[in-house]
């Protein structure tokens, strides 16, 4: 066997074996590198006051755990509490107040109502109880597992952000790959990735904001709702629809007949018309006005699509890893393209 082929087997035994390594650490290292190249301007930003990479690196970790994953194990840990201390006389009290609303709709709709009557003879309250108890006790248990990945996350982050370019070099003077091609993927990956990222939080944190001061104003926790709100506000199309509907039908169910109007107009005409319709489209706007000139603009129907995609096949994650995929294979074919034009121009 030549020295080269035996070299080449070794290096492929020893992939396979770091692969089964780091097997269970995967995608905590991609989300990990992918929110890296994300935030890179942060990271710039807290160079430039403190002309210390670690310390930049260490501060930008900080901002992303307050701003991404401090809001989500708040969420995970107050709703497990919450189901934990569920009243059942609430439960009772959400099926009297059901049963009566019911027997009071027009004739019109007497067929619906025949159909939720049937729903409602099988509602046992304590039974739900129950349910919701074990429920609570699974949040529990995966708000835990969360945490454990949360935690690897942030420490391959930082390590992505401090060896980060040392480790880029090494891979691409190992792979032997040519220089103006790896400068171009990284380039268009930190570029639109930045976009993605940026677009994502403003989105979150700025209707999350106003249906939290929503929901604060009629006496709950505004900021458990106004981060749920936020995070299902990620979710194309419907993502602020199971947020409002479920929250104004138990107000409904409540008694709190106005309550359900107020919060049914406020979220249809505030966020989702004013805010989502108009207000957002600008705040984007002056992000990418902000990190990437036009030329290297994105297509958002392509990001659209890829976060919807991202979401079905790798679950919370894969609105990350979504766009960082597509944008690679739009990379790489714009490569492609510019190699076959070099070629028949030759």
């Amino acid at each position: 066997m030549k020295k080269e082929h035996f070299t080449i087997v070794l290096l492929l035994l020893a992939t396979y074996g770091v692969y089964r390594l780091y097997e269970s650490f995967w995608i905590s290292i991609t989300v990990a590198t992918l929110l890296a190249i994300s935030t890179h301007h942060i990271q710039m930003g807290f160079f430039t006051l403190t002309r210390s990479r670690f310390w930049a690196s260490a501060l930008s970790t900080l901002v992303l755990s307050i701003l991404f994953f401090a809001p989500l194990g708040y969420f995970l840990f107050h709703i497990s509490v919450m189901l934990q201390n569920l009243d059942p006389a609430m439960l009772k009290t959400i099926d009297t107040n059901l049963r009566d609303w019911i027997a009071h709709l027009p004739p019109t709709f007497s067929r619906a109502e025949t159909k939720i009557e049937a729903l409602l003879s099988d509602f046992d309250t304590n039974a739900l109880a129950q349910h919701l108890l074990d429920y609570a006790s699974q949040i529990g248990s995966f708000a835990m597992a969360f945490l454990t990945k949360t935690v690897f996350i942030l420490i391959f982050y930082f390590v992505a952000l401090y060896y980060g370019k040392d480790i880029f070099e090494f891979f691409k003077r190992s792979a032997h790959f040519p220089q103006q091609e790896s400068t171009l993927i990284m380039f268009e990956m930190r570029s639109s990735m930045s976009v993605v990222f940026y677009s994502i939080i403003a989105t979150a944190v700025f209707e999350g904001a106003l249906f939290g001061i929503a929901v604060e104003y009629l006496g709950y926790n505004g900021l458990l709702f106004g981060i749920m709100y936020g995070f299902a506000s990620l979710i194309p199309v419907i993502g602020g629809i199971i947020m409002w509907l479920p929250f104004a039908l138990f107000e409904l169910s409540m008694g709190h007949t106005h309550n359900a109007l107020f919060i049914t107009l406020y979220t249809i005409i505030v966020i989702s018309i004013i805010a989502d319709t108009f207000v957002k489209p600008v705040i984007i706007k002056i992000i990418n006005q902000k990190l990437i000139k036009p030329q290297e603009k994105i297509n958002e129907l392509i990001i659209f699509f890829a976060i919807i995609a991202g979401l079905g096949t790798f679950g919370f994650w894969g609105m990350i890893i979504g766009p960082a995929i597509t944008v690679l294979f739009l990379t790489l074919m714009k490569i492609t393209e510019a190699a076959t034009s070099e070629e028949e121009y030759r």
